[in-house]
């Protein structure tokens, strides 16, 4: 039996090729790590910290795979502690130190375009007393070394410096932080997530004190992150409870995605003999895309980059529209800004390179795998073409600080609200709204005004897009998508949403199905 209102799937996926180009936000399990995952589950269940022989071997698993990390990123295997995660791992060393110098010295210097693990942990550690300082970087993103000299002195006790960036690719020169750390007696914390199999790694010959690395990063499982402790570092644990890693990390180990994490590793030299063909990959875009606007900005650096990591600025196109293209032609980017979370502010990175807020709402984020193809280079930068070059109609895009009263009660303003009903259950909608189910847009489009102007919103913004686009293509011609969809109105206009929200809501009912037998 056939059911005709599925026609709205299938419109989405009909011209579609899945090309993934995110690996920078995660990658798929690889084969190898699920079938020794697999086999860990089926046969492997003992818990490694009991003693009989099913047990032993559990354990002897978690060993296994720590000696797999520690000869992935050049350390001895017991200076590897298993985490939940490389959040886990970088909060615990900030809390950790500081802890341990605080109140005797002061002072972390840090970069400004770490992760959020890292930069949010300080802000905290600055509502202990500890001072947090940023040295800057150049347009590339490169750290200054001299600001970083006169900015470690005797009362710094940390530097926080990631080894490659997540959005732009830049590698630091951490040989050359770590002799200015040296020299006043501070300790290095690495965030090495994104370097893992796609650069060499080798924690010793740097000196780093502390790096932290997460599974996810090199086709292996989410969950499982690993923190390396220098040996003689200062360390106190974040978790407190068993005895597990060496008594510095509590917790019933988590077996399957430990084995995973260590198949991973063994897989590395693979992945770093591939790096020279994702470059060229890289480079085929950055040709192709210079073809089809002159004027895009390239933010990631030829050399002293990682080989799959490209940001883009595409000057006067809106990120949040492209991607909802190029998501409803199947190909997975990122934006350079945080608007696609449902913030309406640029990416902390992006800024610290010194884009203005308009280019960072511009900037777009590829990251390749080791699958990609030159096919996939081609499909994406003609997509890329027919959006830039007007033969995809465009979708207007509206601000939450722009959605005023005027708009919400303009008899012009048909409100569509596309929002899956868990959401509808936590939040009120905007007043005025017109529900309807987002799987099934098709089963409601008769009765959708083609005379007025309509506002389609959903959570966070991006579902909202995609059925944009797809009202366009059946004939609406006056479509706006509210960025950041609900979530960021209701923090940037929480004045409004007070005072209106929920009020005159209709839900809309589908039109009848016609089945086919």
């Amino acid at each position: 039996m056939e059911i005709k209102y599925f026609a709205f799937l299938k419109h989405l996926i009909r011209f579609n090729r899945q090309v993934y180009l995110d690996h920078n936000a995660t990658t798929p399990v690889s084969s190898h790590v699920r079938r020794k995952m697999d086999q860990a589950l089926k046969n492997h269940f003992g818990n490694p910290s009991s003693f009989y022989g099913i047990a032993r071997r559990s354990a002897g698993l978690v060993e296994q795979a720590r000696e797999h990390v520690s000869q992935a990123i050049h350390a001895d295997p017991s200076e590897v502690i298993f985490t939940a995660c490389a959040t886990e791992s970088n909060n615990a060393v900030l809390k950790s130190v500081a802890a341990h110098f605080h109140p005797q010295k002061k002072k972390i210097v840090s970069t400004p375009i770490e992760h959020p693990s890292v930069m949010n942990a300080l802000a905290y550690l600055e509502t202990q007393g500890v001072v947090v300082e940023y040295c800057p970087v150049d347009d590339k993103g490169r750290v200054r070394l001299p600001e970083l000299e006169k900015q470690v002195d005797e009362n710094t006790f940390l530097i926080c410096c990631m080894l490659a960036n997540n959005e732009t690719g830049v590698i630091q020169d951490l040989k050359a932080v770590t002799k200015i750390a040296r020299q006043h007696g501070a300790l290095i914390l690495a965030d090495c997530v994104q370097a893992l199999g796609k650069i060499p790694i080798d924690v010793h010959a740097w000196d780093v004190d502390y790096a932290s690395f997460s599974a996810h990063k090199l086709y292996g499982p989410k969950g499982i992150g690993a923190l390396y402790v220098k040996d003689g570092s200062p360390f106190t644990p974040l978790l407190h409870g068993g005895h597990q890693e060496s008594g510095l990390r509590a917790g019933t180990e988590s077996i399957h995605n430990i084995v995973g994490f260590g198949a991973a590793c063994q897989d590395v030299n693979k992945l770093l003999a591939h790096g020279e063909q994702t470059r060229a990959l890289k480079q085929q875009l950055i040709q192709r895309v210079k073809e089809i606007k002159p004027d895009c900005v390239i933010n990631s650096l030829e050399a002293e980059c990682l080989p799959n990591t490209l940001s883009i600025t595409f000057p006067g196109v809106e990120n949040a529209g492209l991607m909802g293209m190029l998501d409803f032609r199947g190909i997975a980017v990122s934006a350079g800004s945080a608007c696609s979370t449902g913030e309406d502010t640029p990416s902390h990175v992006l800024k610290a390179i010194g884009l203005s807020d308009q280019a960072a709402r511009e900037t777009v984020r590829i990251s390749f795998g080791h699958d990609t193809s030159a096919r996939d280079i081609r499909y994406m930068t003609q997509v890329v073409r027919d959006y830039i070059e007007g033969r995809i109609s465009f979708v207007h895009m509206i601000t939450p600080a722009q959605l005023n009263e005027n708009i919400l009660f303009d008899e012009k303003t048909y409100i569509l609200d596309v929002r899956p009903p868990d959401d509808r259950r936590k939040f009120k909608g905007l007043p005025n709204s017109y529900e309807v189910d987002p799987l099934f847009v098709e089963k409601y489009l008769k009765q959708l005004p083609r005379d007025k102007d309509i506002l389609v919103y959903c959570p966070g913004g991006g579902l909202s897009v995609m059925i944009s686009y797809f009202l366009k293509a059946k004939g609406f011609k006056h479509i706006t998508n509210l960025r950041g969809g609900l979530d960021a109105w209701r923090k940037r206009r929480s004045d409004l949403y007070q005072k209106y929200a929920g009020q005159n809501v209709t839900v809309l009912q589908p039109d009848p199905v016609e089945v086919v037998q």
